[in-house]
């Protein structure tokens, strides 16, 4: 089994910094998890924990039922002997090896025979398609294959768990496409469980079976990605995790125009009190221009057209509510301007609901979406 547990887990480095709050996370054998959040956010340091290069000021690590960390009991398994692979955001490839003698390395090091040697490694080059690479030197690969050959020298060594620190952060557009094409498929087809460091949500929400998100050392909600950007736990997560981000309005005191309507509407049709603020995603929010009429029981609220961004396969509308800029998208031309005044509307399973200190409130069909903490 190699499920990951983490239990009251704590870092804090000298002089009082605390990367890492009291974080309690259940990583399923199997899964592919991605941490995500935004930079200093403590992912990266939970990962060198759970990889042994850093040590928990409190709380228990487990993998399985082998307990790695336990600071009350002074237990602690150096990171050599936690059967886990590792692959940082720089490729820390030998430059004076081959490709082949790279991956052969942590097998060598475990003193496996030559010939099985070998096996391995190419096996581990075929899975990641580079093997015709295996007598070139890195420095006559690009930025793609070099990441490849450093997953390989990881999967050559069968470890029960891959760590991944933002390894696709340094290749372009393309080639992230197609790496992350590939660690899916190398996923499914070793069924280890995957634990990948990322602050781009489009990895997250792309590769992920479970998406832990943090912010400020704490854990702020754990969910599927789509579960998650249809029901996100608390303001942070709701406006961390989508591009554009969502849209949010305060709907505090004093009232009148856009905040007044959204309050007035989400007390009415959700008999909710004293909410915070209202989201509502920029693919939620649909036009109605002319003599179009939105649907009877959306909410629905008068608009200026301020600036139309096509992208080939779809349109973000900039548009002004008052004294309130909001964006929608659309993938269907708009037949809008700027100068244009327009209906903006959303269905109301489409809000989201936070109180003021920023926790989701249960509205609509909600009743059984997780909640998150409030973000600090």
């Amino acid at each position: 089994m190699s499920a990951i547990t983490l239990s009251g887990v704590v870092k804090q480095y000298p002089g009082g910094h605390v990367a890492v709050r009291d974080l309690d996370l259940a990583i399923p054998d199997g899964s592919f998890t991605c941490l995500l959040g935004p930079s200093g956010c403590g992912k990266t340091t939970t990962l060198r924990m759970v990889a042994g290069l850093e040590q928990p000021t409190a709380g228990e690590i487990r993998v399985g039922d082998r307990v790695l960390d336990a600071v009350d009991r002074g237990v602690y398994v150096p990171p050599e002997k936690r059967g886990m692979g590792l692959v940082f955001q720089n490729y820390a490839l030998w430059p004076h090896l081959t490709v082949l003698r790279n991956v052969e390395f942590g097998l060598r090091m475990r003193k496996v025979p030559a010939a099985a040697r070998r096996e391995r490694a190419m096996e581990a080059l075929r899975k990641v398609r580079v093997a015709e690479c295996a007598d070139r030197y890195p420095s006559q690969l690009s930025g793609g294959q070099q990441q490849r050959v450093a997953l390989a020298r990881m999967l050559a060594v069968d470890p029960e768990v891959l760590l991944l620190d933002e390894p696709l952060s340094n290749l372009d557009a393309r080639l992230r496409l197609e790496m992350r094409t590939e660690l899916k498929r190398i996923h499914d087809e070793t069924g280890a469980t995957v634990v990948f460091v990322t602050h781009d949500q489009m990895e997250a929400m792309t590769m992920a079976t479970h998406v832990a998100v943090m912010n400020e050392g704490e854990l702020q909600q754990v969910a599927p990605p789509v579960e998650m950007y249809e029901r996100p736990g608390n303001r942070f997560v709701a406006e961390f995790v989508g591009s554009p981000p969502m849209n949010v309005v305060a709907v505090a005191e004093p009232l009148g125009g856009l905040a007044g309507s959204l309050l007035r509407y989400v007390e009415k049709r959700a008999g909710l009190s004293a909410p915070g603020c209202v989201g509502v995603r920029p693919e939620a929010l649909r036009l109605a221009a002319g003599p179009d009429a939105p649907p009877a029981d959306a909410w629905s609220h008068e608009a200026a057209v301020e600036t139309v961004l096509p992208a080939g396969s779809s349109w973000t509308v900039q548009l002004r509510l008052d004294d309130t800029e909001v964006f929608a998208v659309t993938h269907e031309d708009p037949g809008v301007a700027p100068g244009d005044t327009v209906r903006c509307w959303a269905r109301p399973d489409r809000l989201h609901v936070f109180a003021a200190d920023g926790t989701r409130m249960t509205a609509w069909d909600d009743a059984t979406a997780p909640v998150g903490k409030a973000a600090r």
